[in-house]
């Protein structure tokens, strides 16, 4: 396929981000969408209270406008939108929640994960359509294994597990934009290689509008993505692995993320069990603050890891 569609679907998202930005921060303000701040965590965070959430909306609007304009009109792309633009609407529902009854928690997680399994059961159907294949490939050693009805399940538990894990990471300024950018970037390289226009254009449509996004996320943030956002690009992010036969990868290329999810599990095991805390607070981003590190010098090495790890599954996965 044309390289240069795939950049400039990248460059477009971009520009319509960074237009959006001026349009809607302002209107979040005056509906007043302030992000509720966690009275628990680090300190120098409460300055941030009251500044727009649900910027998430930015990104999704720039994604879909790019994908309609550039990406073929077919049961594919549908696949994708539907899954990242649903968990965007669980997202959505969250954070308005949270600023109706001014709190720090919206949906509980049963009707949270009601929402997420839903979209993914959704997800199973259109895959079936398409006919895609149930077979598991092993990166580098080149095995795989068909796990025939089991995969359904499987796909379900990735992109519950995905979105997730990309939501623990959205807290600190521009740092799930970054990391995102990062590994729908591989993404769109594995879909060029394995000639799959539709995932290549999407996974660059995301990277624009989330590189767009960041031009009013980083740090002193001018607006946060919320749930919205971050639940939205975490669906799409596993559908994009799934359809790219790379599931398995996702969890190198979207390696920042396993950590993420990986340091609360930790610490609420290690908690109810010893009665005591292995990371100062979770997930393991607020750690790094608490011990000293600036908010900046947070997010910068946590892009640099995202950028390694990204590095080693297209190498693992022989794009490289």
């Amino acid at each position: 396929m044309d390289f240069n569609i795939v950049m400039i679907t990248l460059g477009v998202a971009f520009l319509l981000a960074v237009i959006m930005g001026p349009l809607f921060i302002p209107l979040l303000r005056r509906l007043k969408f302030g992000q509720q701040i966690r009275t628990d965590g680090p300190q120098g965070h409460l300055k941030k209270a009251g500044t727009p959430t649900m910027g998430g909306i930015i990104i999704l609007l720039a994604l879909t406008l790019a994908v309609l304009r550039f990406g073929e009109k077919n049961l594919e792309t549908v696949t994708l939108l539907v899954a990242t633009l649903g968990y965007g609407l669980v997202g959505f529902l969250d954070d308005y929640i949270k600023i109706l009854f001014k709190r720090s928690l919206g949906l509980t997680a049963k009707q949270k994960l009601i929402g997420q399994l839903t979209v993914s059961v959704i997800v199973c159907v259109m895959l079936s359509m398409l006919g895609h294949s149930t077979d598991i490939r092993i990166p580098y050693v080149d095995i795989s294994f068909n796990l025939s009805w089991l995969y359904f399940p499987f796909v379900c538990f990735l992109m519950l597990g995905t979105s997730n894990a990309v939501n623990f990471t959205d807290g600190l300024d521009g740092l799930l934009a970054g990391t995102s950018a990062i590994a729908f970037g591989a993404y769109a390289v594995i879909a060029l290689n394995n000639s799959q226009p539709n995932v290549a254009i999407f996974s660059a449509a995301m990277v624009g509008a989330v590189l767009g996004f960041l031009v009013f996320n980083a740090h002193p943030a001018k607006v946060f993505m919320g749930d919205s956002g971050s639940l939205g690009i975490g669906g799409g992010l596993a559908v994009v692995a799934i359809l790219t036969k790379a599931e398995i990868l996702l969890a190198l290329i979207g390696g920042v993320f396993v950590v993420e999810v990986l340091s609360v599990i930790i610490q609420v095991v290690s908690f109810k069990t010893r009665g005591k805390r292995v990371f100062k607070m979770s997930p393991i981003h607020h750690h790094f603050e608490l011990v000293g590190w600036s908010e900046w010098r947070v997010v910068i090495s946590f892009w640099a890891a995202a950028l390694i790890l990204a590095g080693i599954g297209l190498y693992l996965g022989e794009v490289l």
